[in-house]
């Protein structure tokens, strides 16, 4: 292993036993119990397309709990740690910036992941198992792009409200762009652009927020 990723590594650990021990999984297996719950719901009171509708609701509902989650998350981690002067005890460490944001950055990810990784078989009953897939990988993408945003909104900003809602509206805007909306069910290619597109908005956050933590006073 290369003695420059070793670092990246320990941060991206340390950021996942944090969400581990402040109730992440349990909040996943919540959001997996209301999704059940409303597709059970709707499945006695719909008339017809039953298992559409259960399909279409549970995605939804458990897409819009990993967003939340993701978000509330790192910003209230890295929030906490700059509250706490824990950044600042880190910024004072022997490992470069662009070290210490990655290895944040790729560990908030990490927990996108695997909330995909734990929603996806949810959707096994109702949906087949390739369009799980394709849900589950457009999920983590997205959980990716929030995760950079929330990041670098949290440093910039420095606030809880302001945080999060910037990154709330950066990511409705990131939905309302053709592209992304295609990833629900268009052709393979224009899933692909829609994938590249998600990876690029990440790639530019990423970017922006690594500018602007070189910037930051010790």
């Amino acid at each position: 292993m290369p003695a420059a990723t070793l670092p990246v590594l320990v941060l991206l650990r340390c950021v996942l036993l944090e969400a581990r021990r402040g109730g992440l999984p349990w909040l996943a297996l919540g959001s997996i119990a209301i999704g059940v719950a409303l597709a059970a719901f709707v499945s006695q009171v719909a008339l017809t397309e039953s298992l559409a509708l259960q399909a279409a609701l549970i995605a939804a509902v458990l897409r819009a709990c990993a967003v939340f989650l993701v978000a509330a998350q790192v910003t209230t981690s890295t929030l906490r740690e700059i509250q706490d002067k824990g950044l600042e005890l880190m910024l004072s460490l022997p490992l470069s910036r662009t070290t210490q944001y990655l290895g944040r950055l790729a560990g908030f990810m990490a927990c996108g992941v695997l909330l995909a990784l734990v929603f996806a078989p949810a959707l096994l009953v109702w949906a087949p198992p390739a369009a799980v897939a394709l849900w589950g990988v457009s999920l983590a993408l997205e959980t990716a792009l929030v995760a950079a945003a929330a990041l670098f909104f949290a440093m910039t900003l420095g606030q809880f409200v302001p945080a999060i809602t910037a990154t709330a509206g950066l990511y409705l805007l990131a939905r309302s762009i053709g592209a992304i909306q295609a990833i629900a069910g268009g052709p393979l290619a224009e899933y692909g652009a829609a994938l590249a597109a998600l990876a690029l908005y990440v790639i530019l956050l990423t970017a922006a927020g690594l500018f602007d933590f070189q910037r930051r006073e010790a």
